[in-house]
């Protein structure tokens, strides 16, 4: 049986050293990740994670960042994780929306409703 693929795993297991969790601070799905500044030499990165310094040049959610890459959400997590103890992206939680309404709104909802 040699010539065979060894599958999806064996490659998913190289790309994060066999590490299924991120080392540092961790980000969820929704989080923003933003490439930092200067990447410097892409020649030294792996493919996955030159694709990622492309891709978020403008911020990028991770769930996307995943879906691009074509890999599960824990894989992706990874790799973010070893991008940003690198110094090469920010992952940053996404801004709330503001918790208040501004009054201004308020008035004019009621203006609508009162003209109903």
């Amino acid at each position: 049986m040699t010539g065979e693929d060894p599958g999806p795993l064996i490659r998913l297991y190289g790309l994060t050293g066999g590490r299924a969790h991120i080392q540092g601070e961790a980000f969820d799905l929704v989080a923003i990740v933003t490439t930092a500044g200067d990447a410097g030499d892409p020649g030294d990165l792996i493919p996955e994670h030159r694709t990622v310094l492309s891709l978020c040049r403008k911020p990028t959610p991770v769930a996307d960042v995943a879906a691009h890459l074509r890999l599960p959400l824990n894989i992706t997590r990874v790799i973010l994780g070893d991008l940003r103890r690198e110094g090469l992206v920010t992952i940053d939680r996404p801004r709330p929306v503001a918790q208040t309404v501004d009054e201004r709104i308020y008035r004019e909802v009621l203006h609508g409703l009162r003209s109903l």
